[in-house]
């Protein structure tokens, strides 16, 4: 209900911030109202990198925050590579500027939101005061190994959707641009050793935020 004005009535996701509230403005009739700008958190990484074990064990764990996965909201719908999936990324943006009103940010797992460049120039992108990024990686043998080790009905023995998936799983490694993305390798932890590493960045990058 945040993109529609309590004064006229006019849905805008376009509205002006002023950071002195915050306050989001209407461009229709410059009614302004105060909202909660907490941060958004990303954990992404290539299929098999750890994502869906590794929420798993957040989900008893973090209290702070609202631990989502992105694949709930996945419709055939929003399978549109011709516009690079952005009614996806612009919905769950939406989403996790909803949900971060009760005072607590959201960390939101899944693939492509891991790629900055899918999020930092999404019109809901402004709600939040900083998006942080991490991605779960591995060996490209490993990564391999744990797709072909997955039950047929999940698609993932292809060599093609393997090898796309370790290029991705690559891309990660490589990637030294901005905003940062901080990696973690689960070649051979344990799910329990990496879920206390992300439960340590997910308090380090809400705890001012949210007190402040």
């Amino acid at each position: 209900m945040m993109n529609v004005c309590f004064q006229c009535g006019m849905y805008h996701a376009d509205k002006m911030i002023d950071q002195t509230g915050p306050y989001a403005i209407c461009p229709e009739c410059g009614y302004k109202h105060r909202f909660q700008q907490l941060p958004l958190l990303i954990v992404s990484g290539a299929s098999g990198a750890g994502k869906s074990t590794i929420c798993h064990h957040l989900l008893d764990q973090v209290t702070q925050a609202v631990v989502l996965d992105s694949d709930i909201l996945w419709q055939p719908e929003f399978n549109t590579p011709d516009k690079n999936y952005r009614d996806f990324f612009e919905t769950w943006l939406r989403v996790c500027k909803n949900i971060s009103q009760s005072g607590r940010p959201v960390v939101l797992f899944g693939v492509g939101v891991g790629v900055p460049e899918n999020i930092e120039n999404c019109i809901e992108r402004r709600y939040f005061s900083k998006i942080c990024y991490l991605a779960l990686v591995c060996s490209d043998e490993t990564l391999s190994e744990r797709l072909q080790q997955r039950p047929v009905w999940r698609g993932t023995h292809d060599l093609t959707y393997i090898e796309d998936h370790v290029r991705f799983n690559r891309w990660f490694k490589a990637y030294d641009g901005q905003p940062v993305i901080k990696l973690v390798d689960t070649t051979n932890a344990v799910p329990e050793e990496t879920a206390l590493q992300v439960v340590s960045w997910i308090d380090e990058n809400i705890r001012f935020s949210v007190n402040s």
